[in-house]
């Protein structure tokens, strides 16, 4: 019995002791914060508002929901609003977006879209080679080594960037939307993605075993293109399969029926856009973690395994609007990516840095810049859009800007997002722009050698 009693007096012992341990909360902590808490008699009308109604609604700046006007001094010539529907394919959306108003205008047409599901299928595709190639690559590394925990993580997502756009358009061509149109599994990717990467897992653990049986590398690279035959079908039942080959004509917006020509989606890139040189496209980012003026790579943040790496030049905002400014001028529209949850009013269609006071609503200051927000994995790149309009005060300097989305026209403003110069600063990443726009001083910076940055890096997620 006394054995017992001094069992179950140390067990409440070795319990008391585990919970005042150093940086543990103890009881009279939290009865001062609670004091403190009860003691501010706004903290009480705080809480009957927060706990009744949605945060966004009670840190709605009244002062900005009247004299905000979508108009611009310069616009690119668009038309029409696309719509991604639920998939994170916003960087194909917006890609096809950039290139789309030049095919409008050679044709003369009401509107024209480009077939978003016959890059996706291809993405999916590309993408899933280079996974399996990977994990071939880091087959005697262990399977919870950096690299191999990254690709295990997430074998193949929807999100990219532009250049995982050129990486598709110069190897698979263009289609129009009609070619191949949007299916189910296209417009909610989500589920269709899940079980190609259980697939894709698995397959990953099958040539790891295959490299530890000392298998050849000729036998290995063999199953690997069985299991390729496998993921073309998955897509193929989910997307439908993408043509080798049709017939089109173009429809001018006076009726006029074009002469009906048989293309491959490779020549019909070509001839419809002759003049495009994919390779003409520079994109500019301003990553104020890292110095500006200076080349930088992805490292293997890639879609197609002989294509190019997420690569750009880092500039100061100042430097980037100026040149996204004259491609706007120039009508030129341009790829952009932003952190586009951030102070949005979606209701009205405006990015605005004093579109909600959540200080005042918590009474708490929320301090971090940029660069603090970076690191911290507060903020980054998520969501690309077309850059196609800008304002600017009669001294000639930018006040506001505007992005055409892929979320449907029901959507922000008619489709389209306006955004202040401020929130330019703040939560843009990267825009587009072709060199013909960019001086001397910055185009020789793609002549460094480019520093690699490894994929996990918290600037880099993709676009979706």
């Amino acid at each position: 019995m006394n054995k017992l009693i001094v069992f179950f007096a140390l067990a409440i012992l070795s319990f008391s002791t585990t919970f005042a341990q150093k940086g543990s909360i103890n009881e009279e902590m939290i009865k001062k914060m609670q004091e403190q808490f009860q003691e501010d008699q706004a903290n009480i009308v705080r809480m009957n508002a927060l706990s009744n109604n949605s945060i966004k609604d009670i840190a709605l700046s009244r002062k900005n929901l009247s004299g905000i006007e979508h108009n611009f001094k310069y616009k690119v010539d668009v038309k029409g609003i696309s719509d991604q529907k639920s998939s994170g394919r916003c960087w194909l959306f917006t890609s096809l977006n950039v290139i789309r108003p030049k095919v409008i205008q050679k044709y003369d047409l009401s509107d024209f879209h480009f077939s978003q599901n016959y890059l996706f299928f291809w993405d999916q595709f590309e993408k899933s080679n280079l996974f399996l190639e990977n994990i071939i690559k880091h087959a005697d590394e262990d399977i919870d080594s950096r690299m191999n925990h990254w690709l295990l993580g997430s074998p193949i997502g929807d999100g990219g960037v532009w250049s995982s756009f050129t990486n598709l358009v110069t190897k698979y061509g263009l289609v129009p939307t009609s070619i191949m149109p949007e299916t189910h599994s296209s417009e909610s990717t989500s589920y269709m993605r899940r079980m190609i990467n259980r697939k894709l897992r698995e397959y990953a653990l099958e040539l790891r075993s295959m490299n530890e049986k000392g298998e050849k590398e000729k036998a290995i690279q063999d199953r690997k293109i069985e299991m390729m035959g496998v993921i073309y079908k998955m897509l193929a039942l989910n997307l439908g399969e993408p043509p080798m080959e049709f017939n089109y004509r173009f429809v001018s917006k006076d009726k006029t029926i074009g002469e009906t020509k048989t293309y491959t989606p490779q020549s019909f890139a070509k001839e419809i856009l002759p003049e495009i040189n994919y390779e003409n496209y520079i994109m500019l980012m301003n990553d104020p973690t890292r110095e500006y003026y200076k080349l930088y790579e992805i490292e293997n943040d890639r879609n197609v395994m002989e294509g190019i790496n997420w690569t750009y030049i880092n500039l100061p905002n100042e430097e980037i609007k100026k040149y996204a400014l004259e491609s706007i001028k120039g009508n030129d529209a341009m790829y952009g990516s932003c952190d586009v949850g951030k102070q949005l009013n979606s209701d009205i269609g405006l990015l605005d840095i004093e579109n909600y006071d959540f200080e005042s609503v918590y009474g708490v200051k929320f301090g971090m810049n940029k660069k603090e927000r970076i690191i911290s994995r507060e903020s980054g790149s998520s969501h690309g859009m077309a850059l196609v309009a800008v304002d600017v005060n009669d001294e000639g300097k930018t006040s506001k800007w505007q992005f055409e989305n892929s979320w449907g026209s029901s959507s922000g403003h008619n489709g389209y997002l306006t955004f202040t110069d401020e929130w330019f600063d703040e939560y843009m990443f990267s825009v587009v722009v072709l060199q013909k726009y960019l001086p001397d001083e910055i185009t020789k910076i793609l002549k460094e050698k480019a520093t690699k940055l490894p994929p996990w890096d918290p600037m880099f997620s993709q676009d979706n």
